[in-house]
């Protein structure tokens, strides 16, 4: 079993910044990728960025420029840096960490979710 844990959401004025954390306890496995999601009221749930276990990345494009992510494989720690943040960002955002069991099968496991509200 693997437990997600984010932080560092809140709400924040257009063009500030954010950065988010999620700690992952249990079954970790560095390789393993992680990613972060969010979801708008009345959007499905999107995929923001994600991070291979050797540190390759891929964005959504609305967020290429502006966001980074990185990880931590001491800590089990993967981090979201928002910056020039825009009202359209505003969502509730998810980490993932998504567990190889084989070839094509997996798990996905989820956080509770954190508030990020940018104020116009």
């Amino acid at each position: 079993q693997v437990q997600l844990v984010e932080s560092g959401g809140g709400l924040v004025q257009s063009g500030g910044s954010l950065r988010l954390s999620c700690a992952a306890s249990g079954s970790i496995f560095s390789l393993n990728s992680m990613g972060w999601y969010r979801q708008a009221p009345g959007n499905q749930r999107e995929l923001v960025a994600r991070i291979t276990g050797s540190s390759l990345t891929n964005y959504a494009d609305s967020v290429k420029g502006r966001f980074t992510i990185s990880r931590d494989n001491v800590k089990n720690t993967v981090y979201l840096q928002m910056n020039s943040l825009k009202p359209e960002d505003t969502a509730v955002y998810y980490c993932n960490y998504r567990e190889v069991i084989g070839p094509g099968r997996g798990n996905d496991y989820w956080g509770q979710g954190t508030q990020v509200t940018v104020s116009s």
